[in-house]
């Protein structure tokens, strides 16, 4: 399910918007250098992203996370996705010489603190994904280190991968200038606690940049308007992977609205073993 925050505008045209907190009207501004003033603009973005993936990846094991980077402090991110249409080349290329199946893609950009560009990209395949040595994927990209691995242990694809896209470590908040752009959160992660910035990596995309790309084949979100019994007759026993409910106030501190977000993940009702054939999970 989609999740979202309290909205803070009121879009009136393509010009000008309602800044709700204060009632002032305010004109878009498209020739900023980032989108610092249209944060929300970029957050959108990434919840289109978040359901394109759970639209597309309905089995982990017939997917791919391939991060790819660069040798040097490369910025420029026109020159990111020219450099990634020539590596798809490649790649497709490189499926064909080893009999492998075709595959599409979603890749998604990130932009470091330090300026720096690099890719993340999810590679899916029609049935379980072939076994891509990181060496030959490395030597496919050319332009520096690459890590490729699975997702069978994330049962929100969408979530997990947008976190990356959207937040940032403490120190590299720091470098990038944006610590007081989000909220501070502890988390913990493998070996050690980390401090992590929410939103805060958002103000690093450049205007009018198109954070992610897609191959042809990718299927778009469906949306459809149902009852709650009609839903829930549609999601049957399908596990739920994530909620949130927020609440609506006006500024008297009264109760406008509550919505409920929730996400349930079909896939994980059937497994797949390691040679590919299908068996049912064991619920009891």
């Amino acid at each position: 399910m989609k999740q979202s925050a309290t909205p803070k505008i009121l879009k009136l045209d393509k010009n000008s918007y309602v800044y709700i907190p204060t009632g002032e009207i305010r004109e878009f501004t498209s020739t900023a250098e980032s989108r610092a003033d249209n944060l929300h603009i970029v957050a959108q973005s990434l919840k289109r992203l978040r359901d394109l993936i759970n639209t597309n990846v309905t089995e982990p094991l017939s997917t791919r996370w391939a991060t790819l980077t660069y040798k040097e402090n490369m910025t420029d991110e026109k020159r990111l996705y020219e450099d990634y249409k020539r590596f798809w080349q490649r790649f497709k290329y490189y499926l064909e010489k080893k009999k492998w199946p075709a595959c599409e893609y979603i890749a998604c950009a990130e932009p470091q603190g330090r300026g720096a560009w690099h890719l993340h990209v999810i590679l899916i395949f029609e049935n379980k994904a072939p076994f891509i040595p990181n060496n030959e994927l490395a030597d496919i990209w050319g332009h520096g280190f690459t890590k490729i691995t699975d997702l069978s242990n994330v049962t929100n694809v969408g979530l997990y991968l947008t976190a990356y896209l959207a937040d940032m470590e403490l120190s590299e908040a720091i470098t990038a200038g944006t610590l007081n752009d989000g909220r501070l959160t502890a988390v913990k992660g493998k070996d050690e606690n980390k401090a992590i910035i929410k939103g805060a990596r958002l103000r690093l995309y450049p205007a009018n940049m198109r954070i992610y790309r897609t191959s042809r084949g990718i299927k778009q979100p469906v949306v459809t308007e149902c009852t709650e019994s009609e839903a829930q007759a549609v999601i049957g026993n399908a596990p739920l992977v994530y909620e949130k409910t927020i609440s609506l106030s006006d500024e008297t501190g009264a109760v406008l609205n509550v919505i409920n977000y929730r996400q349930y993940n079909s896939f994980m009702l059937n497994e797949w073993d390691r040679t590919g054939n299908e068996r049912k999970r064991n619920t009891d």
